[in-house]
């Protein structure tokens, strides 16, 4: 469940799963720093034996790096795209023995409840009207005060910032020889964005408190959020 396209797109399928881990560290503005902030802020409350749910696990890239950060967590990864979770069992695969991944939405994940959660590059492909229930769904998975780390596509929706914004989004993250009309068109019709003031409000409705913004590249946001 990753950028660029809908997790029922055929983008997340075949050859786009196999080579989801060289777009993304270009697409997404120090996604490796990215990585090693997410692992630090799960561990300040995450046990050493931590249990942490991963949702929007495709591609495995947060796996991986938090596999490696934390040798004793373990991990339930939950997407979508068959294809984009083998790919995740690929890159992790010296962890696959700490991980357990799971196709499906929110509601494929074990009930837990985990010690923490993450969620990369991945609410900004929900619909506002589910957006709620998942994040619910999810807050209520995780033990008492336990962090949730969460980072996507968040920019002003209103005019003329947030055509600006998309413009900005693209541009950073292009190929030679894209065409820069049609992702402009594509990331503006077919991804479900919010305001950073949104996301904070929804975070607050499915129960998280302590919400801190802790990361902003270009045209993503990052919040850490307590159970």
């Amino acid at each position: 469940m990753k950028h660029p396209a809908p997790p029922s797109a055929p983008a997340f399928a075949g050859a786009h799963a196999k080579s989801y881990a060289e777009g993304a560290p270009r697409k997404v503005p120090g996604l490796a720093g990215l990585h090693r902030m997410t692992a630090m802020l799960l561990a300040e409350r995450v046990p050493a034996q931590g249990h942490i749910l991963v949702l929007g696990a495709g591609g495995g890239l947060e796996l991986k790096a938090l596999a490696e950060e934390h040798a004793n967590w373990r991990f339930d990864g939950v997407d979508p795209s068959a294809d984009m979770l083998a790919a995740a069992g690929q890159i992790a695969a010296p962890h696959i023995d700490r991980i357990a991944l799971h196709q499906g939405y929110i509601d494929a994940a074990p009930e837990g409840p985990f010690d923490g959660a993450v969620c990369l590059l991945t609410l900004h492909f929900v619909p506002r009207e589910q957006r709620l229930a998942t994040l619910q769904q999810l807050r209520r998975r995780l033990a008492p005060g336990a962090p949730f780390v969460v980072a996507h596509i968040s920019f002003s929706q209103t005019e003329p910032e947030r055509s600006l914004w998309i413009a900005r989004h693209v541009a950073f993250g292009a190929e030679p020889g894209t065409n820069l009309d049609a992702a402009r068109e594509a990331i503006a019709t077919r991804l479900h964005i919010l305001s950073p003031e949104d996301e904070v409000a929804l975070l607050e409705e499915a129960g998280f408190s302590g919400i801190s913004l802790f990361y902003a590249g270009l045209s993503f946001r990052g919040w850490v959020a307590y159970a």
